[in-house]
């Protein structure tokens, strides 16, 4: 020891705590009690925040009055304003008012942020410093290191010949070089801007240099939204050429943003695209625009992209979109999806996000939720980006219909009525289309003009159960609805040509009413069986529905716009009315017989089955009925006894699962409409298969058998690889619809993912084929692109 000044404190564990309000200091293991010493530490605490405590922590302190030091030794601890140092060796220096420490050093500072280092020289308020050998660790898991490091105002440091990473050091092999990595002569982090920037640096991939940066900037890891240069994307098409786009990002403000991006083609020019995005403590919209002067519209095919007449070709093209949704409170929701463009798929040819999809809705809606009760209120107009490869599915948006509005409202009254369970719906819909759709002559999809419906219905049913468990459940249900019609001359010539076609004679109504009340009864039998190791349910069942004839069908005059997708199958078999939407009504009186099983076994398999038929028993048969879509043509039901319908499935705990369903024809027992699946879902491998065959419906517009096989799986090659792939083969056609293949990497800190795939049309049998890759590296951003199309 030296110095007559030169004090110890010894004891199993000193600790200091150093309260600033008050200037009092406290010192606990009463070994140090020196006044002078305690009057120097108040001094400290004088220089410190107004609201900062300081608390230290070691095995011995010496405190030199002449040298105007303390030192702590073994298993040094400071906390001061929620940050941390933890060393062997800490010297503070009074009069420079620097603390060094040593001896694996860690600063965890009140972001957690870890700094760890054998040497650090830093001022007492932790603003200013000095560092060697140091690494640091970030709350987002990004990783800095260097040689030496500055700390300069308590917002800028510098690392000297450092590296930077967002992947985890591994565990086994700490000094092993992580996925990714850039390292750069400086590195300058920039707290108050929150900015890391690097100079004279390399990005590395596996350990091997890939790039040489000379200057670049990123935002700091902490930071989810800065201003500045997005990641670029590449793309190519055979008819834009190869494009490149580069996106800004304007960070605004907390609540809103606005990104612009620049694409050039090489083809057809440059493209400008702007998306504005705006988020309130209730919801969020966003507002995008986006258009080009083509330099080569004559590139597209004049059948599958509007590009203009050959005389004056649509050389400007653009498009503005928006999307919502607020919440009104916690039961109501307003929102909305809206896409204006100039042609029919600017927006699907030039990719924009968020509006490529090949049919668009755009719609405004209003939606509300409590409890038993849900109401939907909304417009909408469909807009049909047209498939370049299958010529008969070629929609025109002009054939799409306006539906000004659509409307639905579902209640269940809480209290029973009369010891059952009362339902009620409402259901409107008004509907413009400025041009008719018609497929051929013997089907009108859509009449061109205006027509409207509004429809309610109150359905009431009750459950009973015998003694000996049978379920009685008795049902009574109306539904009444006004029609208005104003179709145009075109389409009733259409109509007319359809009904003769169809030998009939056309009955198409300016306004009509309707209504349908139904008597129904269900009776069902659960019976259970248990041996050992499984149990098993039978529940024959039968229902029996009696009702008047469904008016105005067979003359063509009520529109059918919501009920064209109907099938018969067993999912539908025990439906009430099984039309799938409101402009066609079930008539007549009908029973469905049936019988469900399902079983279970200890070992955790699962089986389940259903087989039955539907009889229609009196009245007309809504089936055999002609609407303008022939909706129950070729459906399996248009007879008095239908088709059989089935299905089986199984399942296993291990993820096997298979199943078979199928419509078989009443007589023979012929395959009306089928479908197998076969999967397994697993680590590492997960499979699927699919085959689907439905008989011709000349009526419904399939004049062809149709057949397709569709297989897919994946499997996962170790802990980050997979490969997955997929195709559809159509057998009627003898055609590869689609096939594709990809493989991907992933894990914390990186992602890639690369595709092929390929699209051929059933009729025209061109091919398109698409690559796609994505790479994404963890806080500096993702390079890539959708997809790159080859036509041949």
């Amino acid at each position: 020891m030296r110095g007559a000044g030169l004090q110890h404190g010894r004891q199993s564990r000193l600790a200091l705590l150093c309260g600033v309000s008050g200037l009092a200091c406290l010192l606990a293991g009463g070994a140090l009690t020196v006044p002078s010493w305690a009057q120097d530490v108040q001094d400290l605490a004088a220089d410190l925040p107004s609201n900062a405590q300081m608390l230290l922590e070691s095995d011995t302190l010496v405190y030199d009055n002449d040298a105007q030091t303390v030192t702590a030794v073994g298993g040094v601890q400071i906390d001061y304003a929620g940050n941390r140092l933890v060393a062997q060796r800490v010297e503070y220096n009074r009069k420079t008012q620097r603390l060094v420490a040593s001896g694996n050093v860690q600063i965890v500072q009140s972001d957690g942020t870890k700094i760890n280092s054998d040497h650090i020289d830093i001022t007492d308020d932790f603003a200013d410093g000095f560092v060697n050998a140091l690494r640091v660790e970030t709350v987002d898991k990004t990783y800095f290191a260097a040689e030496s490091a500055e700390r300069m105002g308590g917002v800028l440091t510098t690392f000297h010949n450092g590296v930077y990473t967002a992947c985890e050091p591994c565990e086994d092999q700490p000094d092993k070089a992580p996925v990714w990595r850039v390292k750069a002569r400086k590195i300058i982090w920039n707290g108050q801007k929150k900015t890391v920037r690097f100079e004279d640096s390399n990005f590395e991939f596996f350990g091997f240099p890939i790039a040489y940066l000379p200057a670049f900037e990123i935002a700091d890891p902490t930071v989810k939204r800065k201003s500045g240069f997005l990641f670029p994307s590449v793309s190519y098409k055979t008819d834009l050429g190869v494009g490149v786009g580069v996106p800004y990002y304007f960070a605004l403000s907390p609540t809103y943003d606005l990104t612009v991006k620049g694409n050039y083609f090489t083809r057809q020019g440059f493209l400008g695209e702007a998306e504005w995005r705006q988020r309130f403590s209730n919801g969020q919209y966003n507002f995008k625009i986006a258009g080009i002067h083509q330099q080569n519209p004559n590139a597209f095919d004049v059948d599958t992209v509007d590009r203009g007449t050959s005389g004056d070709p649509n050389k400007l093209r653009g498009m503005m979109g928006t999307k919502g949704q607020f919440a009104i409170n916690s039961r109501w929701d307003f929102g909305w999806d809206i896409m204006l463009q100039s042609d029919k798929n600017f927006s699907s040819t030039y990719n924009i996000d968020g509006f490529s999809d090949y049919v668009h809705r755009s719609e405004v809606y209003l939606t509300g939720l409590n409890d038993r009760n849900y109401f939907d209120l909304r417009g909408m107009k469909f807009q049909v980006q047209e498939n370049v490869l299958d010529t008969d599915s070629r929609a025109r948006n002009d054939e799409q219909a306006w539906v000004l509005p659509s409307f639905d409202y579902a209640y269940i009254p809480d209290t029973p009525l009369a010891g059952g369970q009362l339902s009620l719906n409402l259901n409107a819909r008004a509907i413009h289309r400025n041009n008719l759709d018609t497929a051929g002559i013997e089907r009108v999809r859509g009449i061109e003009g205006e027509s409207g419906r509004l429809t309610a219905e109150a359905e009431w049913k009750r459950s009973f159960v015998t003694d000996g468990g049978m379920v009685l459940t008795p049902l009574l249900a109306f539904q009444a609805d006004g029609n208005v019609v104003n179709a145009s001359s075109a389409s009733l010539t259409a109509i007319d040509d359809m009904a003769t076609a169809l030998g009939t004679t056309a009955d198409v109504r300016s306004s009509f009413f309707r209504n349908m009340a139904t008597l129904g009864l269900e009776w069902r039998w659960p019976i259970l069986f248990s041996s050992i190791g499984s149990s098993h349910v039978f529940e024959p069942m039968a229902q029996l529905f009696v009702r008047p004839n469904e008016a105005y069908v067979g003359g063509l005059a009520v529109p059918n716009e919501d009920a064209q997708s109907f099938v018969f199958d067993a999912s539908t078999l025990f439906e009430r009315d099984k039309f799938s939407g409101y402009d066609r009504i079930e008539g007549g009186t009908r029973a469905n017989l049936g019988v469900r099983y399902s079983g279970s076994f200890d070992n955790g398999w699962t089986t389940n089955a259903l087989f039955g038929q539907s009889y229609h028993l009196d009245g007309r048969n809504s089936f055999a009925s002609e609407d303008l879509v022939n909706a129950g043509a070729n459906s399996g039901l248009e007879t008095d006894q239908s088709d059989f319908v089935g299905l089986v499935g199984i399942a296993s705990p291990s993820g096997l699962s298979a199943s078979l369903s199928g419509r078989f024809d009443e007589q023979t027992l012929e395959v009306r409409r089928s479908e197998v699946k076969l999967g397994y879902t697993g680590q590492p491998i997960s499979v699927s298969a699919k085959y689907a065959f439905i008989q011709k419906q000349p009526l419904y517009g399939f004049a062809e058998d149709r057949h397709e096989v569709m297989l897919g799986g994946s499997a996962q090659l170790g802990e980050n690889w997979r490969v997955f792939g997929s195709g559809t083969y159509d057998l009627q056609t003898n055609v590869l619809v689609r096939d594709g293949i990809g493989f991907g990497y992933a894990d914390e800190c990186f992602t890639y993912l690369m595709t092929f795939s390929e699209t051929r049309g059933r009729d025209t049998k061109e091919v398109s084929q698409s690559i796609g890759f994505n790479i994404s590296f963890r806080t500096l951003g993702d390079f890539g692109s959708a997809s790159s199309d080859f036509a041949q």
